[in-house]
């Protein structure tokens, strides 16, 4: 045994002692961490369609396809990490017999061709990923300071760092498999080089003329290279736990496991239900039920402090790789806001690695725990940071530190109410992160416990409350939109006595009752069933709102309040189909209420038209010439021959609803769809969605006129949408666009509309055209005067729900 063999054993067999305990310890120290977490028990069903899912998503990488190049670049390096373990161990075996191969497998050919196929891939693959890195690194990157880029705000000593280490081990790996040749070549010449080393073989040359002992030699010390930087890393990882660019290679897969549904659907559609702290779900009987026992504990409402996350959110939190998906789709951050998914999770995990010794620690061991730790345990999750909107990276501060050096909050709340909760950055997350969940429970504590929320809001809870409805309107105005239809609409309990008398029952919700521009869909919906033979009935005044944008602003309680109601009116009337209009009902009845034990079959209006126009019950024939001229209160079908189709965040996204809406605006005669840039999975939202209707942005550029300018740059001439969120949203980016003189032949029109005048035949309008319409109905509650209001200034469309809500709330209060 030689000199250099002596040395690399007492190197790198304590090396990999070291590098084993210490990651063993930090993976007790997570299991450990993630023990603080509340429960959620919701985790472990089907287990064994949870292996199926993390089995898809990991071989077949299917939650990294949205970018194929990087897909193929990752699923080669991550395989080969798991796949060419095996020459670790070789490499152990050739310190002390440089001939040395694994037992059964080492010299068989397919275990050789496999290891040099992903010693290849994984090198070809992270070079190719470090020059995506490269490429779209902040210096090049559009934006102040190239916030831009995906990896703006990631740690880049983390990620030089990994690349480095699988840039280094697959480069030994191959030149120990050529020097193997060289050596099998020397000592075993009738071996076939072409079988057992086909892609490294050739470049056996390399070493050609050195002597077998220079060989061995050759092979201990790049061996020995390989173990040194391999548990150099290991090291590294397990003394660095918020290095999530390499943690993920263990966690991904235990957070894909317990992801929140075990089908493998992301953690859209459903909110997670808000719960008491031990894992059951959140009610009012349950509220009364514990103050009714003595000495129980109070309920955790939300998240206010980090340790109020379900185990499975620190585990999310140590998961994240920075990949900054999340961070390129987000419209909050696209329009200059301060949220960045990414940087919230980093944040929060920071955090939680820092009040880990608080959090861990016993009540006795917390006494003598340094001041800093205990100075951290208060801090407020949410609140203020003072950060500069020119440098986001300030609204996080893991140590509760701000710019100044003085204390202060993790997150800054503008972080918090920026999210229009339109799950972009769930769709995108490769390792299946929920933020949205997560958001929403912070949401939830700021609403319901510190009573810290947007003081729009206000307005929006009380007409929720009193009113049924955001607009603070009368109930009997629910019906005001079926004015002066060709047919009687009729109502249930009144002229229907049950839902199961009728094909479908029609939620029309708050937005087609009483919004002025949504009610030409309610209208272009109805007349469509009438033609099409099937019959409808709506709920009239029995309807309220479903409680969505009080759910999504943290107000667990009014939406609880909402939804029995909803639910109780719903099983009372015998519904049992329901057709909806209203991408944030459609969401919110089909997928929300079953946890309220209402289960429903709810379709969204495109999904029904289609299958109506699929079945020849409407067959569209007029082209857009036949039917000129925009909607008006009375007509509202409205068609032209290019149109492009935004699709809504809660239809989307969350819901996966993209083809029927396309193919509806495929059957039309004449029209031609031109797709914006983003569009499907990566639609850009408009700004509604999460209660931001009833906000005012005042941070950055609007979401809406982002949205509306890239429709424009289309050329369409209608802006197609499924939804009255997205119609209030988009139509007050058009009008401020339009009074700049860009756009002012467009419409935003929903799909029914164009299907309407197709479906009409050219019949001639009574009137074709509209020069205003109110932005919204009036906050007083008489419909008809509001109708007749005059638009509101460009200026101001752009957060209307904010002005009618404040205007209804300090009218109710002056009443």
């Amino acid at each position: 045994m030689s000199a250099l063999q002596i040395v690399a054993i007492a190197l790198c067999f304590p090396l990999m002692l070291v590098g084993w305990a210490l990651l063993f310890r930090q993976i007790g120290r997570f299991v450990t961490l993630y023990r603080v977490g509340q429960p959620d028990p919701r985790r472990t069903d089907a287990p064994l369609t949870r292996s199926w899912t993390l089995a898809k998503e990991f071989l077949g990488h299917t939650r990294m396809s949205r970018l194929p190049v990087v897909a193929v670049a990752h699923w080669f390096t991550a395989l080969s990490f798991l796949l060419l373990f095996g020459t670790l161990v070789n490499a152990f075996g050739q310190l002390i017999e440089p001939m040395w191969r694994l037992p059964l497998v080492g010299h068989f050919p397919p275990f050789e061709w496999m290891t040099e196929l992903f010693a290849w891939g994984g090198l070809i693959g992270i070079l190719v990923l470090i020059a995506i890195r490269q490429r779209q690194h902040p210096r090049s990157a559009a934006g102040e300071n190239g916030r831009r880029s995906r990896f703006f705000g990631s740690t880049w000593w983390q990620a030089y760092y990994v690349e480095a280490t699988i840039l280094g081990v697959t480069l030994c790996i191959l030149l120990l498999r050529t020097l193997e040749a060289a050596l099998v070549s020397a000592v075993e010449p009738e071996v076939s080089i072409a079988l057992h080393f086909p892609l490294t073989g050739w470049m056996a040359g390399l070493w050609s003329g050195m002597s077998v002992a220079t060989l061995e030699t050759l092979v201990v010390l790049v061996a020995a290279i390989k173990i040194i930087i391999s548990f150099a890393w290991m090291i590294t990882v397990a003394l660095q736990p918020t290095m999530g660019v390499a943690w993920h290679r263990f966690l991904a897969f235990p957070n894909i496991w317990f992801k929140r549904e075990a089908s493998g659907r992301t953690a859209l559609g459903n909110l997670k239900p808000m719960t008491m702290g031990d894992g059951s779900p959140f009610s009012m009987e349950a509220m009364e039920a514990m103050h009714d026992v003595e000495d129980a504990p109070e309920p955790v409402l939300g998240v206010g402090k980090v340790e109020d996350f379900t185990w499975k959110g620190l585990l999310d939190f140590s998961t994240c790789t920075e990949c900054g998906r999340c961070q390129s789709q987000c419209p909050a951050w696209n329009t200059d806001k301060p949220l960045s998914p990414k940087m919230l999770v980093m944040a929060l995990r920071d955090h939680v690695d820092a009040k880990s010794p608080w959090l861990t620690a016993s009540d006795e061991a917390r006494a003598s725990l340094p001041g800093a730790a205990t100075a951290l345990a208060e801090r407020p999750l949410i609140g203020r940071t003072g950060y500069e909107i020119g440098d986001p990276r300030t609204a996080y501060n893991p140590l509760g530190i701000g710019p100044d050096g003085e204390p202060s909050a993790i997150i800054d709340e503008d972080v918090l109410w920026s999210c229009t909760t339109c799950g972009a950055c769930v769709e995108q997350c490769p390792v299946d992160i929920e933020h949205v969940d997560h958001i929403v429970d912070m949401r939830r504590y700021q609403t319901l416990i510190e009573s810290a929320f947007p003081s729009e809001l206000g307005g929006l809870f009380k007409n929720l409350e009193s009113k049924g409805n955001p607009w603070g309107m009368g109930a009997r105005a629910r019906l005001d939109w079926a004015k002066d239809l060709p047919f009687e609409v009729k109502i249930l309990g009144k002229d229907v006595e049950s839902a199961s008398e009728v094909d479908y029952l029609f939620w029309v919700g708050c937005a087609g009752a009483y919004e002025d521009r949504a009610k030409k869909t309610t209208r272009a919906v109805a007349e469509l069933l009438d033609t099409a033979g099937v019959t409808f009935a709506v709920l009239g005044d029995g309807e309220t709102c479903t409680g969505d944008s009080a759910r999504r602003a943290g107000n667990e309680m009014l939406f609880s309040m909402l939804a029995q109601q909803n639910v109780e009116t719903l099983t009372g009337v015998g519904a049992q189909k329901i057709v909806v209009t209203c991408a944030h009902c459609f969401n919110t009845i089909k997928n929300e209420y079953p946890d309220l034990g209402g289960s429903f079959e709810v379709v969204h209006h495109t999904q029904l038209l289609n299958r109506l126009v699929r079945d020849k019950k409407l067959v569209p024939v007029a082209r857009p010439a036949d039917a000129p001229g925009m909607s008006s209160a009375k007509n509202a079908a409205s068609t032209a021959a290019t149109v492009t189709y935004h699709d809504p965040c809660y239809l989307g996204r969350h819901n996966n609803v993209y083809a029927p809406p396309r193919e509806l605006i495929g059957a039309l005669p004449g029209v031609e769809l031109r797709e914006m840039e983003r569009s499907k999975e990566k639609s850009f939202c408009c700004g509604a969605g999460g209660a931001r209707m009833w906000m005012e942005e005042k941070l950055g550029g609007r979401i809406n006129m982002n949205r509306t300018e890239e429709a424009l740059a289309t050329g369409a001439e209608r802006i197609a949408i499924g939804c009255p969120f997205c119609r209030v949203m988009i139509s007050d980016g058009l009008t401020a666009k339009q009074a700049e003189g860009v756009g002012e032949d467009v419409e935003v029109v929903d799909v029914a509309q164009m299907l309407l005048a197709a479906v009409r035949r050219g019949q001639d309008d009574e009137e074709s055209t509209e020069v205003t319409e109110p932005a919204y109905a009036g906050a007083s509650g008489d419909a008809a005067a509001a109708s007749a209001a005059p638009a509101a200034p460009a200026a101001a469309t752009a957060g209307a729900g904010a002005a009618v809500v404040a205007a209804a709330a300090a009218e109710s209060a002056a009443a």
